[in-house]
């Protein structure tokens, strides 16, 4: 029982590695002893969390580059990772998109690239790395969902949550597909978490103080209060959850 989180010879893909979120999950993995993929569309950022990774925990680390509304750009970087470590236990979308716009005047493009990215990739990905899963007969796919998928907020979030609540029907009917291949499929939910791509919520006081009033724990959420349930989501610890979204978010949910 004392290793049902160990991931020693697991391979974990990370896509959106190199994102806020995406780096505190890629570091957690290979904390717990997993290879980790890292990969996104930057190649200079991706080689530099991958490098920075490896060398603070020993464990092996690869980048490459993907574009995930591409199947075939997705399909290189399946065979990029089975080429150097022969296959793909966990995979964990991590890509994500929020353009804010009030639905009476969203751009129709800009409505399409968030569902391209947030729902279609992640399908995609779904689709590539289950299929090597499946061969496998074994493996764990975790998808980024977010509290907008069950809790709509003013402010221009309708897009976003939108694709929030396709990703998480998607992981649902996902799992019910995955079953019979012993391939778990789960999503983590999380509320606001700061970022690079944040830190203006908490650099106004004002607003900084809206936030946490929302969470009934009081305080807002950062990419390492990630790390757990996605240790938990890719190791034998979760060998009999499938199909759930674990909201990640101080109570703000359960109000």
């Amino acid at each position: 029982m004392m290793d049902m989180f160990d991931l020693k010879g697991k391979v974990a893909v990370v896509i959106g590695g190199a994102g806020g979120i995406g780096v505190g999950l890629v570091k957690g993995l290979s904390q717990y002893g997993a290879k980790v993929v890292v990969a996104s569309r930057n190649q200079e950022a991706i080689e530099k969390v991958a490098a920075a990774v490896e060398k603070e925990t020993g464990n092996d680390t690869f980048s490459h580059t993907v574009d995930v509304t591409s199947e075939d750009s997705m399909g290189k970087l399946k065979d990029a990772v089975v080429e150097k470590f022969g296959t793909c236990d966990i995979l964990v979308n991590a890509m994500g998109l929020n353009l804010k716009r009030l639905v009476i005047e969203f751009p129709v493009d800009e409505w399409d690239t968030m569902f391209d990215i947030n729902v279609k990739g992640t399908m995609i990905a779904c689709k590539v790395f289950g299929n090597v899963m499946k061969e496998n007969r074994s493996g764990k796919i975790i998808n980024l969902s977010s509290v907008r998928e069950i809790r709509s907020m003013p402010g221009g979030d309708a897009g976003y949550a939108a694709t929030k609540a396709a990703v998480g029907m998607y992981t649902k009917t996902l799992a019910l597909e995955m079953a019979e291949y012993n391939v778990n499929v789960n999503a983590i939910g999380p509320a606001l978490i700061i970022t690079p791509g944040t830190i203006h919520v908490i650099e106004d006081p004002v607003i900084a103080k809206k936030m946490k009033d929302m969470i009934p724990l009081g305080r807002l959420g950062y990419p390492e209060d990630l790390v757990g349930a996605c240790i938990f989501l890719s190791s034998k610890a979760s060998d009999f959850v499938s199909g759930q979204t674990y909201f990640l978010d101080g109570g703000l949910t359960v109000k």
